[in-house]
């Protein structure tokens, strides 16, 4: 399992919800961390929180619609002279739930492959040739399990292109210490799964980071979350290596 202790992670959309958790997680882990949210004001909170508890933390911001801004954001992470060892893709959105899905609009599509794939693929793009350089790193993108909801078609392309690129792109560097997988947290009560979702946020942990703890060299696998609701990270780890394939 992965030592984490002094390393840097950077995580988007660690304001709230599961990517907030993420942060928390990693902090109690000895991680250090850089935290993405829309703008920094939003990531204060969990910036103070994590401090707290003896890391290190910078907060970055960019909206996710804006790649002029996405690539902003990736400038000042290299000005601050840290190297990222775990990059925790967690920023997203669910558009719109459209019951008169025939009619979805274009705008569902754009601004969800902006946010959901194009985003987070920027991202990958930017850290995968330093992690190569290195000779180490993990890059865990969360996607979604909603399959035939033509209600949020936009949604959910765009999570499988995200999927489709994790994939492909994780076939370049199977069998190395550099690994990119899938984690999904399960329908949960966040901003974005809502009030009524099954599960509490916490039920995602450790599921939800375990891909950043992994150790064995696999990539393009999906880690299912609710797999390891109440287990402990190291049983997690154990279990993902051991019943999670890679697809290649």
């Amino acid at each position: 399992m992965v030592n984490v202790n002094g390393k840097w992670a950077f995580i988007t959309g660690a304001a709230r919800g599961i990517g907030y958790l993420t942060a928390l997680f990693l902090a109690d882990q000895g991680c250090n961390l850089v935290l993405h949210g829309r703008t920094k004001g939003h990531c204060e909170k969990v910036l103070n929180e994590v401090k707290a508890k003896g890391v290190q933390a910078y907060a970055v911001e960019a909206e996710f619609t804006n790649m002029d801004q996405v690539k902003a954001m990736l400038q000042e992470i290299d000005s601050l002279n840290v190297r990222i060892d775990f990059v925790a893709n967690n920023a997203g959105m669910q558009v719109a739930y459209r019951n008169d899905y025939c009619n979805t609009p274009v705008e569902d599509y754009e601004k969800s492959f902006a946010i959901n794939t194009i985003a987070p693929a920027l991202i990958m793009y930017h850290f995968l040739p330093k992690m190569k350089e290195f000779g180490f790193g993990r890059i865990l993108n969360t996607t979604s399990g909603i399959r035939l909801d033509p209600q949020q078609a936009g949604y959910s392309a765009s999570k499988a292109a995200l999927d489709k690129i994790t994939i492909d792109l994780g076939s370049t560097v199977q069998g190395t210490d550099v690994m990119i997988n899938l984690t999904d947290p399960g329908w949960c009560r966040t901003d974005l799964g809502g009030p009524h979702a099954p599960n509490a946020p916490e039920s995602a942990i450790p599921g939800i980071v375990v891909g950043l703890f992994v150790d064995d060299k696999k990539s393009g696998r999906y880690l299912n979350a609710p797999h390891f609701t109440g287990m402990t990270l190291e049983d997690a780890v154990k279990k993902a290596e051991a019943e999670f394939a890679s697809p290649y």
